[in-house]
């Protein structure tokens, strides 16, 4: 015992330089943030009343109606989906249980490029019903315009429900049956053991989900600007790109900030409650019902839709279009050079974010405490960051590095690189990771977690230091959670488009920008090959949920 609070002592002393690296890494997210409070003051107080009286009221409405559409959307569909496949038995419950997850591999501007085309008025939907019914032009049948608050919110939602859906599930999963036999023991039916048992003790994971598909209607921008809803990330972006107005965008984005701290105090209240509603009970788990004849056909038809408008049928139009744009053409060289762009700055950004990661939750293992745990909390914060706020606030710290750098060069050399950062797309690789550290953190946060301490403190009786402890025992034991992480980091790079849009250099491209400029000419067959290779990839780490399900 003696032994092993001498060599835990030791660890947290030698765990010295470890937390100054993980200060380090938690300045490094926190910079743009604060960077972005500065540069929103030097606006001037005429420029603040401009954005109160013709910009924000409006943005500001289309972004409350759009969050309120799309949290009830994602709540509905995730939780009633969820039930189904954790609680009843049905025909196609083993497909749906993961097929329900595969909207996540399709971005949101991707749902929106691909509906534009299919639900135009001489689209392949409208043509169809016309050759059915008899019409002859467009004016004689036409659906609703898909341009508009109604469609946008929809859309949106079949794409975010999954991140409801997930928490509800597992929760359903792990909830013991126990209550619910006593409910209906005490004389309560299955719709009433539902609404007065289950859906109580599932509201803290349906805030949890619901909070982070808001933050992700919130980051959107391609799907908003296709579908003509002016919301205050494109208010932002049309801000600084149209207007050359950076102030003004920032301060834009102070007031999204405040919303995103909303969203973010809704999910750690609901976090908190979770806990009780997972641990009241451990027993037996929830005994699946056999459902049969229209009970039976109406849950597979709750289950099949979300999956059919979701991903089937925008998957299914971009093989479509990606097939015939293929055998027109051929494969552009343009594609091929804009998928290496891609695949480069995401790698990089990986790397890099994977590295960070093991030196935030190496600090919190070698020196444990609350310092580094508030470290650890501040460097996740990027992730609840909307990628145009993000960038907002990383231009004038880049800018004033470029600077620096310049100065100096000028001052040794006599020329200097000029934008090196910003010209390089190192300011990219920055948002990218300070955006997406929080995935790296979290994940080899759940391995280290299955390392005991006592192999800690027998490789440092062996004659370890804290930098090999950390190199021999934990990074390989949490390998596997090493490899998720860097996946869904760089599927969540390729996917990236606000970021992306802001801060990329002068004439680069990747899959992103490229999709989301053909989609703004409207020539969506032009762009159908790069979108169809963002959901090829984005269906890997949806293999990778599955799997973990079936476990």
């Amino acid at each position: 015992m003696a032994l092993a609070r001498m060599t835990q002592g030791r660890m947290a002393r030698n765990g010295i330089g470890w937390q100054a690296a993980a200060l380090a890494v938690a300045a490094l997210v926190l910079m743009p943030v604060l960077a972005l409070a500065v540069f929103a003051a030097q606006g001037s107080p005429g420029l603040w009343a401009h954005l109160v009286q013709n910009v924000l009221p409006s943005a500001a409405s289309q972004t409350v109606i759009l969050l309120a559409g799309v949290g009830v959307i994602v709540a509905s569909i995730g939780t009633i989906s969820a039930w189904l496949v954790a609680a009843c038995d049905f025909p196609g419950r083993r497909i749906f249980g993961w097929a329900l997850l595969l909207p996540l591999a399709v971005p949101t501007y991707i749902v929106a490029y691909a509906y534009l085309d299919l639900l135009h008025p001489v689209g392949p939907v409208q043509s169809l019903l016309r050759d059915i019914l008899g019409y002859d032009s467009p004016r004689d049948l036409r659906l609703p315009d898909i341009r508009s608050m109604p469609g946008c919110i929809l859309l949106l939602g079949l794409v975010l429900y999954p991140y409801v859906y997930l928490p509800v599930r597992a929760l359903f999963a792990m909830q013991a049956g126990n209550l619910m036999d006593a409910a209906r023991m005490l004389g309560a039916g299955p719709v009433a053991t539902f609404w007065r048992v289950v859906l109580p003790l599932a509201r803290p994971a349906v805030a949890v989900g619901t909070a982070l598909a808001l933050m992700e209607s919130l980051n959107d921008i391609g799907a908003a600007e296709f579908l003509g809803v002016r919301t205050m990330t494109v208010s932002v972006y049309s801000t600084w790109i149209n207007r050359s107005d950076l102030p003004g965008a920032a301060q834009i984005s102070l007031v999204m900030l405040a919303i995103v701290t909303a969203l973010i105090l809704l999910e750690r209240r609901g976090r908190k409650r979770q806990r009780y509603a997972a641990g009241a009970q451990r027993s037996q788990p929830i005994k699946r019902v056999r459902l049969r004849g229209w009970r039976a056909a109406l849950a597979t038809l709750a289950c099949a839709l979300p999956v059919a408008f979701g991903f089937a049928a925008p998957a299914a139009y971009l093989a479509i279009e990606a097939w015939e744009r293929y055998v027109f053409a051929g494969l552009s060289p343009r594609i091929v050079a804009e998928a290496g762009n891609t695949a480069m700055f995401a790698a990089i950004a990986t790397l890099i974010a994977v590295g960070l990661g093991l030196v935030v939750t190496g600090a919190a293992r070698l020196r444990p405490g609350r310092f580094t745990q508030a470290l650890a909390r501040v460097s996740t914060l990027g992730y609840a960051v909307p990628g145009t706020i993000l960038a907002i606030g990383l231009l004038p710290v880049i800018t004033l590095a470029d600077r620096q750098i310049d100065a100096v060069a000028q001052a040794i050399w006599g020329s200097g690189p000029g934008l090196l950062l910003l010209g390089s797309g190192a300011a990219l690789i920055y948002a990218y990771t300070a955006r997406f550290l929080a995935i790296a953190t979290g994940g080899i946060e759940s391995g280290l977690s299955r390392v005991p301490p006592s192999l800690d403190h027998v490789a440092r009786t062996l004659g370890r230091t804290p930098a090999g402890v950390f190199r021999e025992v934990h990074v390989p034991i949490s390998r596997p959670a090493l490899a998720a992480a860097g996946l869904l980091i760089f599927v969540d790079c390729v996917k990236e488009l606000p970021a992306t849009l802001l801060l990329r250099p002068l004439n680069f491209e990747t899959l992103a920008t490229h999709l989301y400029g053909e989609a703004a000419r409207g020539t969506y067959e032009d762009a159908a090959i790069a979108a169809l290779i963002i959901v090829a990839i984005g269906i890997l780490p949806v293999i990778v949920l599955a799997r973990t399900i079936r476990r």
